[in-house]
């Protein structure tokens, strides 16, 4: 499978999950603008590389959206380096691929063809792209998984906006293609994302049971911890990207609705995601959009990937 991320606080604990899930093959992660520049989250890519001794290379991706100009990271969120102001060193041992991020995704879905899964938790730049120029590629993509979005279920709508999510609103034109090809979706947003807590105790466990991981999970998220108090959660933080792995990991953790999904590209309503009932839209593929999640199994599921334990063991 292949990682189209933005690292990222929360995308580097799924980029984690993600690695060591013994069941995927990390194939190569792409970078994209988000929480922080093009630069700082192909860095911090190369940088968990190296860290974390992950044999994927690293593909940089586009450092804008397809329409106008990108927003500024949320530095208040992530950090100024976008991993929680760490220490990183200013020189790495790997290097980015010869290929950009949306041409490794083509070569890949050709050169493996209904073998290939995606799972995107930042903006969909690149993946637009990859199929504007390729748009055969489509039926050849096994699945994509989608961090993003809000459909109103448990009353989420927004994170940036009353009415959108983070990276759907960074690049809604992208969002709004992606969504409209013709390769199954699976939509995880913040009516699943925001159930799903990671509370202080449960991140101190992990720094003491998940070994190097864990450390590090509990020294980036200090700061992300910390702005999630400021908007009123008293303790710990949503978990965001993760749910879009676990999704791709163990489908029976959430409940989802179908139809097409439209994205509203402009307005005040910018990054507005709509799941409708099947067969509106005209010829629009129907998409899966996740609407409940048990959010306890989850947490169970992540420990145990990252201590390297089956689920219901012990960690």
């Amino acid at each position: 499978m292949i990682f189209d991320t933005d690292p990222g606080v929360d995308d580097a604990m799924a980029l984690l999950f993600l690695a060591r899930a013994p069941q995927v093959h990390l194939r190569g992660i792409t970078t994209g603008h988000g929480n922080g520049d093009i630069e700082n989250t192909t860095r911090n890519a190369l940088y968990l590389k190296d860290r974390f001794q992950l044999e994927a290379g690293v593909y940089r991706g586009t450092a804008g959206p397809l329409k106008g100009e990108p927003e500024a990271p949320p530095a208040f969120i992530h950090g100024e380096n976008a991993l929680g102001d760490i220490a990183i060193p200013a020189e790495l041992n790997s290097r980015i691929g010869a290929q950009s991020a949306h041409q490794f995704i083509i070569d890949s879905v050709r050169q493996h063809p209904h073998q290939i899964s995606i799972v995107a938790v930042g903006r969909l730049t690149n993946l637009a792209l990859a199929l504007r120029e390729a748009p055969d590629i489509a039926p050849l993509i096994k699945e994509v998984v989608i961090m993003g979005g809000a459909f109103g279920y448990h009353g989420h709508t927004g994170n940036v906006t009353p009415l959108a999510e983070a990276n759907i609103h960074g690049d809604p034109l992208a969002a709004e293609e992606v969504l409209g090809a013709a390769c199954p979706i699976t939509v995880v947003g913040l009516d699943v994302t925001y159930k799903t807590i990671m509370s202080g105790r449960y991140l101190d466990r992990l720094a003491e049971t998940a070994g190097e991981a864990g450390r590090f999970i509990r020294e980036i998220s200090r700061g992300y911890e910390r702005f999630h108090q400021t908007v009123g959660l008293p303790d710990g933080f949503y978990v965001n990207d993760s749910c879009a792995v676990a999704y791709l990991l163990d489908p029976s953790l959430f409940t989802t609705v179908s139809g097409p999904v439209r994205v509203v590209t402009e307005g005040f309503a910018e990054g507005h995601t709509i799941c409708s009932r099947e067969g509106a839209w005209g010829s629009r593929p129907s998409q899966r959009v996740c609407v409940d999640i048990r959010a306890d199994a989850f947490l169970e599921l992540y420990e145990s990937v990252l201590v390297g334990k089956p689920a219901g063991q012990p960690a």
